[in-house]
């Protein structure tokens, strides 16, 4: 009985294997650090207080270097949420509350959100819709972000 239920489940064992076999892939992508490093040069060249180095993206995603040496208005992605994992330098980042934009036009400010200092090794997630602003940077803040497109938010922005 033993032998015969050994079998029967080697069998099965066997067969799924056959199904679940992977076929060959495509090797992963490889980003040479002189190539984001570039890049990141050649955006803050352009805009000497926020450089972009657009890593790799997708349709449902995009992997960014970002170094910023001034503050700056507050944004909010209604079709996405964002990871900032800080790499160099420190500075406050307030996020949640309510964006709003003067009267007069200019830079929207988040109103009563929560301002946090971060700093290297600091991981801060974004949820989608969140209001989100660097008020203050400490010399530099570079962050690694990467961006998961999540649908749209049926929440309002400025």
């Amino acid at each position: 009985m033993m032998i015969r239920l050994f079998t029967v489940f080697a069998v099965l064992f066997g067969f799924g294997s056959l199904i679940y076999s992977q076929s060959a892939m495509p090797p992963g992508r490889y980003i040479d650090a002189d190539d984001i490093s570039s890049a990141l040069a050649s955006s803050l060249a352009d805009r000497p207080s926020l450089g972009v180095s657009g890593i790799d993206s997708g349709d449902d995603f995009a992997v960014n270097l970002i170094r910023r040496t001034t503050g700056a208005g507050a944004i909010i992605h209604a079709d996405a949420t964002e990871y900032h994992f800080i790499t160099e330098g420190a500075g406050v980042l307030v996020t949640g509350g309510v964006s709003v934009r003067p009267a007069g036009g200019g830079s929207a400010n988040i109103e009563g959100g929560h301002a946090q200092r971060v700093t290297v090794g600091d991981t801060i997630v974004i949820p989608q819709g969140t209001p989100h602003q660097y008020t203050s940077v400490e010399g530099v803040v570079t962050y690694l972000e990467v961006r998961f497109h999540t649908g749209k938010y049926s929440g309002g922005s400025n």
